[in-house]
């Protein structure tokens, strides 16, 4: 009994230094944009006095609401249009035998395995002719086809129990009612675990906005940009941005902490 006690509380001592260690550049980042200017450069573990000073800064040279407001529109278009995009892929891929229907899905999911670099010229000339660089619709189209979604998905539809298939189409329900009210209901968990996943990946995505809008303060990421310069870095502001960044989803997860759990422990999800 003493030997389980000493594993259980060395694993406990081990999972809460992994935290601990985890926690502490979130901990830095929000201390430093809470300092003084004067101080921003401080190695002190605890910020005194609290300043709100780079967070005036900030506000006086980046729109910080309309940044988080449209970063907040590209994730949230992003990732419910790649959640909707492979729940209906994935539905089709598990309940419907088609012609080359495994070729076609090996296919879908090969695309998964091609760096974004290699297709972001050809994305980047087909929305200049459709009128959309610059924009935050140009940024969200060329994301809404997720084949990892459609991988996962498809993995909980092929598992789906195929009598409760059966029974509503006994019941003259159509395949479109099936998947809303069969279907789904009972997939929710793993819906929950990928959208969480989705959102979040669009949230922090850097790289393509960088390429589709030309205005540096049109997402948070880009935001950034306008504290670095060749003539040095504004460490405050740009931490208090960073920090704005990381706070909606901080605060989305606390706020759903037990859904998100419960989600990724029910739904398999890693």
């Amino acid at each position: 009994m003493t030997i389980d006690r000493l594993r259980t509380a060395a694993s406990h001592l081990l999972l809460t230094i992994t935290a601990l260690v985890c926690a502490f550049p979130i901990y830095w980042l929000f201390a430093t944009s809470l300092r003084r200017p004067e101080d921003v450069t401080s190695l002190a573990p605890i910020p005194w006095p609290l300043s709100v000073e780079n967070y005036a800064d900030a506000a006086h040279k980046v729109d910080i609401a309309g940044l988080i407001a449209n970063t907040f529109v590209v994730a949230v278009l992003s990732g419910s249009g790649q959640l909707l995009i492979a729940l209906l892929a994935s539905y089709a891929f598990a309940m419907y035998t088609f012609p080359l229907q495994r070729l076609l899905y090996l296919a879908f999911i090969g695309t998964w395995l091609v760096p974004f670099q290699v297709t972001m010229l050809p994305n980047y000339i087909v929305l200049t002719r459709l009128g959309l660089i610059d924009s935050l619709l140009g940024v969200v189209v060329p994301t809404l086809c997720s084949a990892l979604g459609v991988l996962l998905l498809r993995q909980h539809m092929a598992a789906f129990p195929k009598e409760l298939i059966a029974a509503a189409r006994i019941d003259g329900r159509s395949s479109w009612s099936i998947l809303w009210t069969v279907v789904v209901p009972n997939l929710r968990p793993a819906l929950a675990a990928l959208g969480i996943l989705l959102f979040i990946n669009a949230w922090n995505e850097y790289f393509w906005p960088a390429v589709v809008l030309r205005r540096s303060n049109s997402v948070l990421q880009l935001g950034l940009r306008s504290f670095m310069g060749t003539e040095g870095d504004q460490w405050g502001p740009l931490m208090a941005v960073a920090s704005l960044a990381c706070l909606p989803v901080l605060v989305l997860y606390l706020l759903l902490q037990r859904q998100i759990v419960n989600a990724f422990v029910r739904s398999g999800l890693k």
